[in-house]
């Protein structure tokens, strides 16, 4: 030890330049990445020698197991560790490898992040709203979402699975350790440099041969367009479709299809071409002029819609013809049952609007409106033959003879007497029936018959009758409401209110009648209009005590009665008392 009595030797100095050094390399500290030196692996544990430390740290082998470096890892090669507590509470060196690599790998991708530089990564596994992407150099795992995969809607990503390729870094979360990747950029980004050279070589005006229909929106129809530099896609807009009004593209397109377009648009910094159809030839409705309201032109079918067919009068100049105008008694009509594409039809034009470039056709004005043949066939009143083509719990419907029409029979037309939706109950679908015509609206396509019109109205048993007439009834029921009664020789049954069956209001009882009785009551009410009688057997009563006061009552009447001349004697009294 007598080599290091004197510090300022030159032997002295070596050893303290030699000590400084070895505790700069091992500067021991909570928290820190630092690399250990494996001294022994056993069955369960990795036992690791780092200076500076007062015993050896221990690894689960589980732990290197998952960071997949099992294989690799001997005695005498090194490992990073995150040194979380240098002593614990048994005394021990806590080291983590598997904490460290996380450390490493978030650090890197910060650094990319950045720099704005691209990764290497492979997907992994899918996952709710995208997948899993481990990091190649560090084995970190981010997430990219379903819509960054591709710029481009794919059915499957299975051949993307396990392949090393590119990844954008767009979003890192330092607070919670969690990074976002996006494939679409790298892939958008690549195809970006050849899209500009494949725009670059078109200009306003050019024609572009055999585009083929990709898909459509709302907005406009999108085509592929497919060149010795590469393909690209363009967008037709809805207006650049045709000169004729398009609500959507799919009236026109179908996917697939391949025509010529024109170049009307360039676009180097969205790197976007427009494109048109309708300018390619020149503008048909110019010739509108030729055709004129009311007249009738042979169209020809291009498209079906659930709602109709669009028809061209002239290549370029299409109309609408609506499912409302193809038949005048077919209801929700399907056009694909009727026409198909390519077919020449008959049409009158109905409407021509010049500010909207919209031109509307008709194909059943070329027809004989059946409404009207039947109106001068068979006007209202007339008498018809029927088929009950349907029914519902208010109605019949009857085809009517040789007419394609159904006619409307409602249940209050079935019988003058009977309970309409008893009455109903009588009818089924095929029975044939001889009604009369009550009314046709040809503007709404309607017509109404009726069935108990071709019958004698019962109510024309009142037609002698006036109010206050006594008429004979015949009780056929009572309840607490009254009587029900019928006249003697009419088939219409009438309610007596319990009121009107007496003047004294102990008589007014409907339990006194059982049925069947024979009685008399006097008309209240008569209305014609209406069909509506009122009888009242209490009307009678006053009418006849009326009428024998009337007939047997005289000036002395009551002259005999006791007490008559009372008030006349107590009157005379009162005067004498008190003369004026």
């Amino acid at each position: 030890m007598e080599i290091f009595k004197d510090l300022s030797s030159p032997a002295s100095k070596q050893f303290e330049k030699l000590l400084n050094s070895q505790l700069s390399k091992n500067k021991i500290e909570e928290g820190k990445i630092i690399e250990g030196k494996v001294t022994k692996i056993t069955s369960k544990y990795v036992f690791l020698f780092i200076a500076g430390l007062k015993s050896e740290p221990v690894i689960d082998v589980n732990e290197i197991k998952l960071m997949g470096m099992s294989e690799d890892l001997k005695e005498g090669s090194t490992i990073s560790v995150l040194l979380e507590k240098i002593e614990d509470k048994n005394g021990d060196v806590v080291v983590s490898a598997q904490k460290a690599q996380k450390i490493k790998g978030w650090n890197k991708l910060v650094e990319c992040y950045e720099k704005n530089e691209l990764i290497n990564g492979k997907i992994t596994q899918k996952t709710k709203g995208g997948v899993i992407v481990e990091h190649v150099e560090t084995g970190s795992l981010m997430f990219c979402p379903g819509s960054q995969i591709s710029d481009k809607p794919i059915k499957s990503i299975d051949h993307l699975i396990g392949v090393e390729q590119k990844f954008a870094l767009i979003k890192l979360d330092m607070v919670r350790g969690n990074s976002v990747v996006s494939r679409r950029q790298v892939v958008s980004s690549s195809k970006k440099e050849d899209k500009v050279k494949i725009i670059e070589k078109f200009k306003v005006g050019d024609i572009i041969k055999n585009a083929v229909v990709k898909g459509y929106s709302s907005f406009g129809c999108f085509f592929e367009v497919n060149t010795p530099e590469g393909t690209i896609d363009t967008l037709c807009h809805l207006q650049e479709i045709s000169y004729s009004r398009v609500n959507h593209p799919d009236e026109i397109f179908n996917i697939g299809e391949k025509h010529d377009l024109k170049v009307i648009s360039i676009d180097m910094e969205k790197l976007q071409v427009g494109c048109s159809i309708k300018q390619l030839s020149p503008d048909p409705f110019e010739h509108i002029s030729n055709y004129q309201i009311g007249n009738k032109y042979k169209v020809k079918v291009v498209k079906i819609t659930d709602y109709g067919c669009f028809c061209e009068l002239e290549p370029g100049l299409s109309t609408l013809l609506h499912s409302s105008e193809i038949s005048w008694n077919k209801k929700n009509i399907s056009p694909k049952k009727i026409f198909n594409v390519g077919d020449q039809i008959d049409c009158v034009i109905t409407e021509i609007d010049k500010e909207k470039r919209r031109v509307a056709i008709s194909h059943r004005l070329t027809q004989e409106n059946p409404y009207s043949k039947l109106e001068k066939d068979y006007p209202v009143g007339s008498d018809i033959d029927g088929v009950v083509s349907n029914t519902n719990e208010y109605a019949l419907y009857l085809k009517l003879a040789d007419f394609e029409i159904d006619g409307f029979l409602h249940s209050n037309d079935l019988s003058f007497t009977g309970n309409p939706e008893e009455e109903l109950k009588n009818y089924k679908k095929g029975d044939k029936l001889k009604v009369r015509v009550l009314e046709i609206k040809k503007s709404e396509q309607k017509v109404r018959v009726g069935l108990k019109q071709l019958q004698k109205d019962p109510f024309d048993w009142y037609k002698d009758k006036k109010i206050n007439d006594a008429i004979t009834v015949k009780v056929i029921s009572s309840d607490n409401k009254g009587l029900v009664v019928k006249p003697e020789g009419c088939d219409i049954e009438t309610l007596i209110k319990k009121p009107q069956i007496a003047m004294s209001a102990t008589d007014a009882r409907p339990s006194r009648f059982v049925g069947g009785e024979r009685i008399d009551a006097a008309i209240a009410e008569l209305n014609f209009e209406k069909r509506k009688v009122t009888l009242s057997i209490k009307l009678l009563e006053e009418i006849m005590n009326a009428k024998a006061i009337k007939e047997h009552s005289s000036p002395l009447s009551g002259k005999n009665l006791p007490f008559s001349s009372l008030s006349e004697k107590l009157d005379d009294k009162k005067n004498k008392k008190d003369p004026e």
